[in-house]
């Protein structure tokens, strides 16, 4: 590889990559609100099954 394409090329693969994001929080977000729909299933299933069913018949026609 010529010089001139390796050295940067270097430097930019020696950079600290900080923009990795949060992913731990993400997990946690997600995982808290399956239990919350976990939990609130059994009361309110059939009402959240009416409200799907709603909104799927309006998006489809």
């Amino acid at each position: 590889m010529p010089p001139s394409i390796s050295g940067p090329l270097l430097r930019l693969m020696a950079r600290p990559r900080d923009d990795r994001g949060d992913v731990p929080g993400w997990v946690m977000v997600t995982l808290m609100t399956a239990i919350v729909v976990a939990g609130l299933t059994p009361f309110v299933g059939d009402e959240l099954r009416g409200l799907l069913e709603r909104a799927f018949s309006m998006v489809s026609g």
